[in-house]
């Protein structure tokens, strides 16, 4: 058994097709283009994961649909012996099933707090602003987050198709988030190359990468990052998935570590890319060649980057050496 952490997971993209089908039967909703008889997601490339996953997303539609997916989530990780994870919420869901950022907010906490007594998973909440729904929609959710502070609140980043937009473009969104003092994470290096990674450093002020495996096509970048000390938000299975990387012998996870960078395991959407944070840490022991002891230490680096206060943090790290 080696003690985990997670800090990359999307709060609708963990949801299960077990709970997807059981909200379409709520709804009335027919989700036979999207979830297989295996109980599967059905999807071929990027354009209809999206639309499988808004489709999915779209069954969520009230505060206690949102609780009941948090606890799902949260205790899903709690049974693969994972002691923290961070979860990511983008208040543009909140609007689209009319309930407030801070309903939205409170029935995720609700969920997490739920699975806590339960498992004793500690758990916390980055919002994000999605990319390509606009600059004015990121920084709005800056400011959801700054006007609405939660105690399960404590990150603030970027997700969606980075694709879209200038880097420069959401430099106030953070700088608000950071007045805020909120932790500052953002999606780069993963559809696009090592120059999105490198604006999102230059422009974010962030101190972890979701992502940003594809900084190994620079390595005057991967040297700066393992200088500053940025931690690296890696999805194997997504990125094999999404064919990223054609396979992970191919995958620069090893190369990235030994270059001096810190590297965490994390699931992103577990269940439409066939895998799970235990499922990660299996790829970097049978792909990588990582051993318990090593692995446990990707654990560590996790909890030292998680956005949580000193007492938290102290307390997640003795049961990692317990």
């Amino acid at each position: 058994m080696v003690i985990k952490a997670e800090l990359h997971c999307h709060i609708e993209g963990a949801a299960h097709p077990e709970l997807v089908l059981k909200q379409a039967q709520k709804y009335n909703v027919d989700v036979s283009a999207i979830i297989s008889a295996e109980n599967q997601y059905i999807w071929h490339d990027f354009t209809s994961f999206i639309g499988a996953y808004d489709l999915s997303a779209s069954l969520f539609r009230s505060p206690q649909d949102y609780h009941d997916l948090a606890y799902d989530v949260f205790h899903r990780m709690a049974e693969q012996d994972c002691i923290y994870g961070e979860i990511f919420a983008s208040p543009d869901h909140a609007a689209r099933i009319g309930c407030t950022y801070s309903e939205l907010i409170s029935a995720i906490a609700s969920g997490i707090d739920t699975a806590n007594s339960k498992s004793g998973i500690e758990g916390r909440i980055i919002v994000v602003g999605v990319r390509h729904e606009g600059v004015e929609s990121v920084e709005k959710a800056a400011r959801d987050v700054a006007k609405y502070p939660h105690k399960l609140v404590t990150g603030f980043g970027i997700a969606g198709d980075e694709r879209v937009g200038d880097h420069k473009d959401f430099t106030k969104a953070f700088a608000i988030a950071k007045d805020a003092g909120l932790g500052l994470t953002g999606h780069a290096g993963e559809l696009c190359g090592a120059q999105s990674v490198r604006d999102a450093i230059d422009h974010w002020g962030i101190t972890r990468i979701g992502h940003g495996v594809r900084a190994i096509e620079d390595p005057g970048l991967v040297e700066r990052i393992a200088e500053e000390g940025l931690v690296l938000e890696a999805c194997p299975g997504s990125n094999i998935s999404l064919e990223v990387f054609p396979d992970f012998k191919s995958h620069p996870f090893r190369t990235l570590e030994e270059a001096g960078c810190k590297m965490t395991l994390n699931s992103d959407d577990p269940p439409y890319f066939h895998t799970s944070l235990q499922r990660e840490y299996d790829i970097a022991r049978e792909f990588f060649g990582y051993n318990d002891e090593e692995l446990l230490g990707f654990t560590i680096t996790a909890i030292e980057a998680a956005f949580v206060d000193g007492e938290t943090r102290k307390r997640l790290l003795e049961k990692c050496t317990q």
